[in-house]
């Protein structure tokens, strides 16, 4: 079995406490099964794993290498690591003997190891190469994507998951340098990013909103969250706990508007002869929304930008199955 490297960088897991507290691992629920979509280095995992009963079961999901090999360092018997998106949760349990869990945590977006290694590509402030896969084991890199995607494409991509306001001139400009020379590397990026955004957000670089953009494009990471919120619910058992974490406003909305959908159930005309306890019940009840504190802020200024979202599954409405 090849051995991953693991780089050492430094990592503050946002929110550590609010959200492992979240999932209220108390009581009975101490010796239940949880989930940990998001592995990253291991800072919730590691908590949870610190406050659960010797019967429980945790098993935490992640695409990255890096954070598989990390996640091997865990000699716990209660805890499994699963090489794959947190998209494939329910059968990815199902296959491990678990059907309903209850707690998930989902941590979304980057990791600081993942932007501070410049061999992932996935920052500008240190040249790298230009991958920005999550996973190297798939897909094409940023670099490859680049090369070959039309201008239109380039635009939407920078635009709607960057929610770039320079989108057009940008993917322009992409299109002219690759003609020249292969855009290759961050800083060349970077720089062509530069030369296209006319005015700057004080104190953000240029290319900040199109690095995401392209990252999130890459991962698919607004899929793999649309099926996973989908996935996850489905292995909510009654009581069970969710618990998100989102760093930008697209991933947050979707949560936000999903757990919605769950707790606010349309009801029929009131007029209609139909009894109380045959109308649409809430399936999930909102527990709370976190920030980080303004000490969490200052230690660490990527937190900067979380919101954590917590919500619990009701039981059942009558009839279902």
């Amino acid at each position: 079995m090849t051995t991953i490297p693991v780089p050492e960088f430094q990592h503050r897991t946002v929110l550590l406490d609010e959200a492992v507290d979240a999932l209220d691992l108390t009581g009975v629920r101490a010796d239940g099964v949880f989930v940990d979509g998001t592995f990253g280095r291991g800072g919730h995992s590691r908590l949870i794993l610190s406050k659960l009963g010797a019967k429980a079961r945790l098993v935490a999901f992640d695409k990255d290498l890096q954070a598989i090999a990390t996640a091997g360092q865990i000699a716990d018997p209660r805890f499994q690591i699963v090489h794959d998106s947190f998209a494939t949760m329910r059968a990815s349990l199902s296959e491990r003997g678990v059907e309903q869990v209850d707690g998930i945590l989902l941590d979304l977006g980057i990791s600081s190891p993942q932007v501070d290694d410049a061999a992932r590509g996935f920052s500008f402030r240190n040249d790298g190469p230009l991958d920005m896969r999550m996973d190297t084991t798939r897909g094409i890199s940023a670099a490859e994507w680049l090369a070959t995607e039309n201008e239109q494409t380039l635009e939407k991509v920078i635009k709607e998951y960057g929610e770039e306001r320079f989108a057009f001139q940008i993917a322009k400009a992409i299109v002219a340098r690759r003609a020249v020379e292969p855009i290759s590397s961050t800083r060349q990026l970077a720089g062509i990013v530069a030369g296209a955004v006319k005015t700057r957000e004080k104190g953000k670089d240029p290319a900040t909103r199109t690095f995401q953009a392209i990252r999130i494009f890459i991962n698919k990471e607004l899929e793999d969250l649309e099926i996973g919120l989908s996935q996850a619910y489905a292995c909510l058992a009654p009581g069970a706990i969710i618990a998100i974490i989102s760093f930008h406003s697209l991933e947050d909305r979707m949560v936000k508007r999903f757990f919605a959908s769950k707790a606010n159930m349309p009801q029929p005309d009131r007029r209609l002869p139909i009894r109380a306890v045959d109308l649409p019940q809430p399936e999930l009840k909102l527990l709370a929304k976190f920030k980080p504190s303004d000490a969490e802020v200052d230690a660490n200024p990527r937190s900067r930008s979380a919101v954590m979202r917590v919500a619990r599954r009701l039981p059942f409405p009558q009839g279902a199955q």
